[in-house]
This record gives C-alpha cells, sequence and structure tokens, in this order.
C-alpha cells in the first residue's frame, strides 16, 4: 500500500508509511511502537522506522520510559518546512531544465538559424515524428495522404501524449482504404480526436502547437526526406493551409455518417418485418455491427473487407441481411436506420 499512486505524502518528502503513522499519531495523545504498527497494518519494525523519520522532522516526539511512547508534534509548522525544502528543491530543478534546454539551443545553432531540419531516413523521420509528438501540449494538425511514412501512423496513446491535446485530421479519400490508416483514425477518434475527409490534399502536413511542422521532401517519395519547419511565418502560413482544407472537408464520424436530413422510411414490402415484429427488435451479430459501423462512414465493400479479413461476399451478404431486417432499399438508408435502432452503438 506504500505505493498507491493517489497517496499525496511523496510530494512532501515523506516516505507513504511515514505519513500515515502521522495521520493516526495526530488523533491520539501519545502510543508505543506496538500500538502503532497494529494501528497501521505493519511490522514492528517498519514501524519504529516510520518513526524515526518522524522523529527527524520534527513531526514525532518520544517520550522515554519502560516503554517508550510517541506522540506527534505540531504538523504545520513541520510539514511547512519540508513543503518549502521541497519547493526550493523544484526551483533548482526547473533551473536545470532551462540550462540544459539553452545548451541545447546552442548545439543546435545551424538548424536554428535555417529554421527548417532537413531529415533524410525514414527511420529519422519516424523517431523526430515521435519526438515531437510526446513533446505536443495542446493540438495536432494533420493532413494524410499516401504513400504513408510507417512512424506517422502512431497514435497519441502510443508516444504518451498529454490528455488534453486536441488531434484534427483530414484524410484523402482514395487513401482512406488501407487497414493501418483505418485502425489509426479509429483509434485517433476513440482518443477524442476530430476526422475529416477531403477528394484531394495539397500535401501531406502534420503540425505540432502551431510551432513546428513536419512535411515530406517530395510528397510522392518518402524516402526522399522530410522537412521540419520551425520558422513562425511558415509554420502560420502552414497553419492557414490546413485551416483552410479543414473547413471545405467532410466531417466523418466512425459513429456513423449523415448527409443530409434524413430519407423517409421506405414503404413496407409484404416480406418486410412489421413494426413491432420479432424481427423489429432483433440486434445483428457483432460481425453484422462492425461491417455497419464502418459502412456508415462510407467505406466501399473491398475496403470494409480488407479492414476485417473476411470477402467481399461476405461483407456484401451481411449488409443484404441487415437491409432485409430493417426493410432499406439503399446503403444509405441501412446505415442511417441502424444508427436509429441503436446497432452502431459500442457493446454496453
Amino acid at each position: 500500500m506504500d505505493g498507491m499512486p493517489d497517496s499525496p505524502w511523496p510530494g512532501t518528502g515523506l516516505e507513504p508509511l511515514a505519513g500515515r503513522v502521522l495521520e493516526y499519531l495526530v488523533s491520539v495523545p501519545s502510543a508505543d511502537a506496538v500500538q502503532v504498527a497494529a494501528a497501521v497494518g505493519v511490522p514492528g519494525p517498519a514501524a519504529e522506522e516510520a518513526l524515526r523519520q518522524l522523529a527527524r522532522a520534527s513531526l514525532a516526539l518520544r517520550a522515554d520510559g519502560v516503554t517508550p511512547r510517541w506522540a506527534a508534534g505540531p504538523p504545520r509548522a513541520s510539514l511547512g518546512a519540508l513543503l518549502a525544502r521541497r519547493r526550493a528543491e523544484l526551483a533548482r530543478a526547473e533551473a536545470l531544465v532551462e540550462r540544459l534546454h539553452q545548451t541545447y539551443e546552442e548545439v543546435s545553432a545551424p538548424r536554428a538559424a535555417h529554421l527548417v531540419e532537413v531529415l533524410e531516413r525514414e527511420e529519422e523521420v519516424s523517431a523526430r515524428y515521435g519526438q515531437l509528438l510526446k513533446g505536443t501540449s495542446a493540438e495536432v494538425l494533420h493532413l494524410a495522404k499516401p504513400p504513408y511514412v510507417t512512424g506517422q501512423h502512431t497514435s497519441a496513446r502510443d508516444v504518451g501524449v498529454a490528455d488534453g491535446v486536441r488531434m484534427r485530421s483530414v484524410y484523402e479519400t482514395d487513401g482512406f482504404t488501407d487497414a493501418v490508416s483505418l485502425e489509426t483514425a479509429l483509434r485517433g477518434t476513440a482518443e477524442g480526436g476530430q476526422l475529416r475527409l477531403a477528394s484531394r490534399l495539397p500535401v501531406k502536413l502534420v503540425v505540432f502547437d502551431r510551432a513546428a511542422a513536419l512535411l515530406p521532401v517530395r510528397g510522392d517519395r518518402p524516402a526522399a526526406g522530410s522537412l521540419v519547419v520551425h520558422s513562425p511565418a511558415l509554420v502560420e502560413a502552414l497553419v492557414a493551409l490546413f485551416e483552410s482544407v479543414w473547413e471545405r472537408a467532410e466531417p466523418v464520424s466512425l459513429a456513423t455518417r449523415r448527409e443530409g436530413p434524413l430519407p423517409p422510411v421506405p414503404a413496407p414490402r409484404p416480406e418486410d418485418p412489421a413494426p413491432g415484429s420479432d424481427a423489429q427488435a432483433v440486434r445483428p451479430d457483432r460481425r453484422t455491427r462492425e461491417i455497419l459501423h464502418l459502412m456508415a462512414t462510407g467505406m466501399k465493400d473491398d475496403t470494409i473487407a480488407r479492414v476485417l479479413k473476411v470477402s467481399r461476399r461476405t461483407v456484401q451478404k451481411h449488409v443484404s441481411e441487415a437491409g432485409a431486417l430493417l426493410g432499406a432499399r439503399t446503403r444509405f438508408q441501412i446505415a442511417l436506420l441502424a444508427a436509429e435502432r441503436g446497432w452502431l452503438a459500442e457493446e454496453p
């Protein structure tokens, strides 16, 4: 229990066990080591070591006798002194970070002077991408089109991006067909990202915190290397380009995509299930729901088949059965009616 992540005691400089012992001591007039050990549920030697730590910090006072007893000292003054020391240590650590960063910038002067890094190898591009992504604190802007660099499919979760980072991605529609891109987009939206599709993108681009941008030297050849742009003016121009593309791109929800008003529900056919019938209440199996989920984003049968590793015939069979169950005649109606039934929602 000493290593509990929610314990506030490490922030004071005290071991968690010593903090628990102090919490006990302030609640009683005094106690011997045996009573302390029993109260906090640890062996006697561990309790005695915690008491000695508190005594060194003037947080516990020992009264000698046949059986030594311990009482808490005034915690506000003693803990205040400990916290003051911790603040001083943090200030020194922050100063060290600043010195290290200054040295880094001095050593990287040629790069800073030109405001552009040139990355020549694919593995160098992937490593730098991960580094920039991990250092992001506010926002990532992403224009994605093939051919892809493998490392640029790294997700925020994979590299430990800070919570609260806003991620917006626009994928070129024709390139949004391979399993890696789809998996990356699905994971990104699951982590709170926003996704849009555009028929054509002018360039592949990633912008980190509006402070640095990564783009290829040649869009058709990832192996030709990439550029990391630090120039504020250039980054600002690239952000404006992204926003222009974003404004024109089509929003896509990977739960369901609605393109305009709902179509009218088709008139029932003799073979259609009647409203309120058992067939209407049936929830399709997991495979059918997965296919409908991807179909609702606008994916074609061949793409869905590749993503789910099934045949095109299997995809069409599940879509046809769902259409019959819903009384829908088109794929668009199937997707919308499936969404209204809750078939595209995650399992509870």
